[in-house]
C-alpha cells in the first residue's frame, strides 16, 4: 500500500532535474528535456512533463514505477504547452508553467505567499511549502480525475473528468462535494439546478468530507467523523464516461520496482449503469447525440452509433455521431421515399425525442409512417405504439427489459441520385446505364462513337477515384493538408453549390473523394490579400494550429497562382444569423449554450493560442451549427494575428458594421477588445432573439436594440426584453446577468471592456457582474 510521507528527506539538486527531494527556489524543468522530472522519496510519483503528441506537452503527476506512467493530476489539459515550455518554481515563489516566449499557462490558484520549497510527496501530493514546513498549497487541494489514498475532499471540492481516453482536457462529468453536505455527480460542466445530478449520497445536511485513508479505503463522513459510506481501493478515478471507479494494483512480493498486475476494479461503479442514470431534458444524455449508450459485460459503458452513423470525432466515443448518408429531402414533389429503408435495433430508445406518436398501429404501419415523413429519422415500435424521432437524438440507450424495437432509418445504397437543386454529383452508374441503352439502340457508327465516349468517362471516373485514394499532401512547413485548385474544383462540382457570400469571398459546398458523406465548405478568397505566398501559408499554419470545439476546423487550403483557397469542415446546421433570426425561435437554453460557447472560443483565441488572435468580424453570419446545433466561430482564417508579446495592432477596417467597436472609426490601434465590443452586440441580440438594428421594431425606442436594452436596464425592466419568452422569462437572474454583460462589452472606452476569459466567468456565473456604467455615449460612434 501506499504509505504517508512523515518526515520531508533533502537531496541535493542533480543539474538534470531535481529528483527525491526538496526544490529549492529556483528549480525548474523544461518540456524538451524528456527524462527531466521531480520525483518523490521513494521514487513511486513522478512530477514534469508528459508529452501528448507532437510538441505538445501536459504538467502532470504520474505512478512512476509502474509500466504505463498512470496519471493521477494534470494542470494544463485545456492549454497543452509547445515543446520548450517551462515550470519553474521561481525565486519569489511561485509555481509557473510558461511557454518558450514567457507566457504564463497555468499556476496554482489562488496565488500563495511566503514559498520557501517544494517537495513530491510519496502519497502524490505535489506541494509548496513554507520556512515553518507548513504546507500552503497541493494538488491534493485541487484535483481533477483522481484520487489517491490520504487524500480528502473538503465542501466545495469538485472532481472533473476529462475529455476522453488521452484527452486530458475538461470533459462533460464531474461530482462535487456540495457545501449542503451532498456527494453529486453530473454530466454537465455547469449544471443549471441540482435535478441535473445522476447520483447522489443523498447525505445533505450530514455530509461532511470525502475521505480516502491511508489503508485504501474511500469513505464520505459525517462533521463528527462517522462513516457513512465506504469501499476500498489504491487509486479513485472520474473516468471520462462519467463513471467513478476504484482500482488496485498490488506490487510483486520479491520486487521493490515492477508491478504484479493491471489496475483491477475493487467495488461496483457508481453509478452501476450510468446508461440509464442519465436522462437530460437539455442535453444528449450519457453518450453524446444520436448515439446509444450499451453496458458492456465489464460494467463499462459503451457509446455507439446507430445503422448508417459515424462517430463526429474517432478519438472520443463520447463524442455524438452523425448521419453517414444524404438525409431524405422535404421537397413535396420529391419525397425519396423509394430510396430509405430502415435497419432495427432490438431494445434501444432514445426517451424525450418524441415529436408524434400514434397508437393501434402494426410495425409496418409504423415504418409506413416514419418513411413518408422526411422529419423522422427514427422510429420506436412496441405494444402497438409508434414514437417518431427526429435528429438530434438524445439519452440513447439500450435496456434490456423494453421490449420496444428501434427502426433507424437509412438511405438505400447507391441510392444518392438527387436533383441538381441539392447540389449532388450523379450516379456514375446511372450514366453509364443510360449511355449503353443508347448503344443498343444506335447505329454501328453512333455505337462505336458512344462506346468511345464511354471509355472516356470511364478513365475521368478512375482517373478521379484514383486521385482520391492518394495520400493527402502535406505542406512540410505549415503541417496543413494542401489542395490543388483542380481538386477542389472537382470537389465541389465547379463551385456549384454556393454556401453563403461575404466581403472576403463566397463559400461553397464540397465533398472529398469518392464517397457522397465526406462533406466540406470551401472558401474562395476574393482577392489576394497582399501576403506573399510564404506570408499566407504562415498565416494559414498559425490558425491550423488552433484547437477548440468552439472553431470551425480548418482542414487544409490551396495557394496556387493567384487561387487562394481554405477548405474547412461543413457545418450541417448553417450559420446562426438562420437560426436566431428565423421563422421560429431557437429555445432559451440553446441561447444560453450557443453564446456560452462563443464566449469560450473567443477567449482560447485571444490568450490561450500559440499566437493571439483577433477575429475582427464576430457577427451572428460568422457563428455556424453543426449537426448537434454546437455554436462553432468562423472566419478566423483572415482575422488579425498578433505576435505572442503583441497586444494592439494597426490596421485598416475590417468586420460588419453595426458590430464594429468605436476604435476603428478613430485611427486607434486595435486589440482584442474590439472582438469584446461585437460580441456584446452579438450577446444582446441572443438575449433578445432579434437583430441590433430593426426598422420595423414595435416603438421608435426599440429600433436600436442595445438603446433598448440599456433603457430596459435602467429602468428595472430587463423582463420587457424576453416578455414573449417564457423559458427566458422564468430565468429572470440569468437574463439581468447576461444584460449586464453585455452592457459590459459594449463600452466606448476599451479599457473599461473585460477580457473574454471573464466575461466567460461572467456568463457562467463564475464571478459577480459589476453594476455597468452608461454606455448610451458611444451609440452614435457607429
Amino acid at each position: 500500500m501506499l504509505g504517508i510521507l512523515l518526515l520531508l528527506v533533502t537531496f541535493p539538486l542533480s543539474a538534470k532535474a531535481q529528483t527525491n527531494g526538496n526544490l529549492t527556489l529556483g528549480s525548474s524543468l523544461t518540456a524538451d528535456d524528456r527524462n527531466s522530472s521531480w520525483l518523490s522519496p521513494s521514487g513511486e510519483f513522478a512530477f514534469g512533463f508528459r508529452e501528448m503528441g507532437r510538441g505538445a506537452h501536459l504538467l502532470a503527476i504520474w505512478f512512476e514505477k509502474i509500466e504505463d506512467k498512470t496519471i493521477v493530476w494534470s494542470a494544463n489539459g485545456d492549454n497543452l504547452a509547445p515543446e520548450g515550455s517551462k515550470v519553474q518554481l521561481t525565486a519569489n515563489g511561485r509555481l509557473v508553467l510558461t511557454d518558450p516566449n514567457g507566457t504564463e499557462l497555468w499556476s496554482p490558484s489562488p496565488t500563495v505567499a511566503g514559498v520557501a520549497y517544494a517537495v513530491m510527496l510519496d502519497t502524490g501530493n505535489f506541494v509548496l511549502v513554507n520556512q515553518n514546513y507548513v504546507n500552503l498549497w497541493g494538488t491534493f487541494s485541487q484535483p481533477t480525475d483522481t484520487i489517491l489514498p490520504t487524500q480528502q475532499l473538503d465542501l466545495g471540492t469538485k472532481v472533473n473528468a476529462r475529455y476522453s481516453e488521452t484527452n486530458y482536457s475538461a470533459g462533460r462529468f464531474h461530482f462535487m462535494l456540495g457545501d449542503d453536505g451532498n456527494l453529486a455527480f453530473y454530466a454537465t460542466p455547469n449544471p443549471w439546478d441540482p435535478s441535473d445530478a445522476y447520483w447522489v449520497s443523498n447525505t445533505v445536511g450530514s455530509g461532511f468530507q470525502l475521505m480516502f485513508n491511508q489503508s485504501g479505503q474511500v469513505y464520505l463522513t459525517a462533521r463528527n467523523g462517522t462513516i457513512l459510506k465506504n469501499a476500498q481501493s489504491e487509486r479513485a478515478i472520474l473516468e471520462f464516461n462519467g463513471v467513478f471507479r476504484q482500482y488496485v494494483h498490488r506490487k510483486t512480493a520479491n520486487s521493490s520496482s515492477g508491478w504484479a498486475m493491471a489496475w483491477s476494479m475493487v467495488s461496483s461503479p457508481v453509478p452501476p449503469n450510468i446508461c440509464t442514470s442519465i436522462t437530460q431534458n437539455i442535453g444528449s444524455g450519457a453518450c453524446g447525440f444520436n448515439s446509444y449508450c450499451a453496458l458492456g459485460d465489464d460494467q463499462r459503458p459503451r457509446c455507439l452509433c446507430p445503422p448508417g452513423y459515424s462517430l463526429l470525432d474517432s478519438t472520443n466515443e463520447m463524442s455524438g455521431c452523425r448521419q453517414d448518408f444524404v438525409p431524405q429531402s422535404c421537397d413535396g414533389s420529391r419525397p425519396e421515399t423509394d430510396q430509405f429503408t430502415f435497419q432495427d435495433i432490438l431494445n434501444t430508445n432514445w426517451p424525450l425525442s418524441d415529436y408524434e406518436r400514434s397508437t393501434a398501429q402494426t410495425e409496418g404501419s409504423c415504418r409506413e409512417a416514419c418513411l413518408a415523413d422526411c422529419f423522422c429519422a427514427v422510429a420506436i415500435f412496441g405494444g402497438g405504439t409508434c414514437w417518431k424521432k427526429k435528429i438530434p437524438l438524445s439519452n440513447g440507450r439500450v435496456v434490456p427489459s423494453d421490449v420496444g424495437k428501434a427502426l433507424i432509418k437509412v438511405r438505400i445504397e447507391n441510392s444518392t441520385l438527387t436533383s441538381t437543386g441539392n447540389g449532388q454529383k450523379k450516379n456514375k452508374n446511372s450514366t453509364l446505364v443510360i449511355i449503353g441503352s443508347v448503344l443498343l439502340s444506335s447505329s454501328v457508327f453512333l455505337n462505336f462513337l458512344l462506346l468511345l465516349i464511354s471509355y472516356l468517362i470511364y478513365r475521368s471516373f478512375r482517373s478521379r477515384e484514383y486521385k482520391s485514394s492518394q495520400r493527402v499532401q502535406v505542406n512540410q512547413v505549415t503541417g496543413m493538408q494542401t489542395f490543388t485548385y483542380q481538386e477542389l474544383q472537382e470537389a465541389t462540382d465547379g463551385f456549384r453549390e454556393e454556401l453563403g457570400r461575404g466581403s472576403f469571398g463566397a463559400v461553397y459546398k464540397g465533398v472529398l473523394g469518392s464517397g457522397d458523406t465526406n462533406f466540406v465548405a470551401v472558401k474562395v478568397l476574393a482577392t489576394r490579400t497582399g501576403e506573399s505566398e510564404k506570408d499566407f501559408e504562415r498565416e494559414v499554419s498559425a490558425i491550423g494550429q488552433t484547437n477548440h470545439k468552439s472553431l470551425v476546423q480548418l482542414l487544409g487550403y490551396c495557394n496556387e497562382g493567384q487561387h487562394q483557397l481554405l477548405v474547412y469542415e461543413f457545418m450541417s446546421n448553417g450559420t446562426l444569423a438562420d437560426f436566431l433570426f428565423g421563422a421560429s425561435r431557437p429555445s432559451w437554453y440553446r441561447r444560453i449554450e450557443i453564446v456560452c460557447g462563443v464566449a469560450r472560443g473567443l477567449s482560447y483565441l485571444h490568450d490561450d493560442c500559440t499566437r493571439h488572435i483577433i477575429h475582427c468580424d464576430i457577427k451572428p453570419q460568422n457563428i455556424l451549427l453543426d449537426g448537434s446545433l454546437t455554436a462553432k466561430i468562423l472566419d478566423f482564417g483572415l482575422a488579425k494575428l498578433l505576435m505572442a508579446n503583441q497586444t494592439r495592432t494597426t490596421t485598416g477596417v475590417r468586420g460588419t458594421r453595426g458590430y464594429l467597436a468605436p476604435e476603428w472609426f478613430r485611427n486607434m490601434p486595435i486589440s482584442s477588445k474590439v472582438d469584446v465590443y461585437s460580441f456584446g452586440i452579438l450577446l444582446v441580440e441572443l438575449i433578445c432573439c432579434r437583430k441590433n438594428y430593426e426598422l420595423e421594431a414595435k416603438t421608435e425606442a426599440q429600433i436600436v436594440l442595445i438603446d433598448w436594452v440599456y433603457d430596459c436596464y435602467h429602468e428595472g425592466s430587463v423582463l420587457q426584453l424576453v416578455e414573449s419568452d417564457e423559458e427566458a422569462s422564468s430565468d429572470v437572474k440569468r437574463v439581468k446577468r447576461f444584460v449586464m454583460t453585455a452592457l459590459w462589452c459594449i463600452q466606448e472606452d476599451p479599457a473599461l471592456r473585460p477580457t473574454m476569459k471573464k466575461i466567460t466567468q461572467m456568463l457562467e456565473g463564475a464571478v459577480e457582474v459589476p453594476v455597468p456604467p452608461d454606455p448610451s455615449s458611444l451609440f452614435s460612434s457607429t
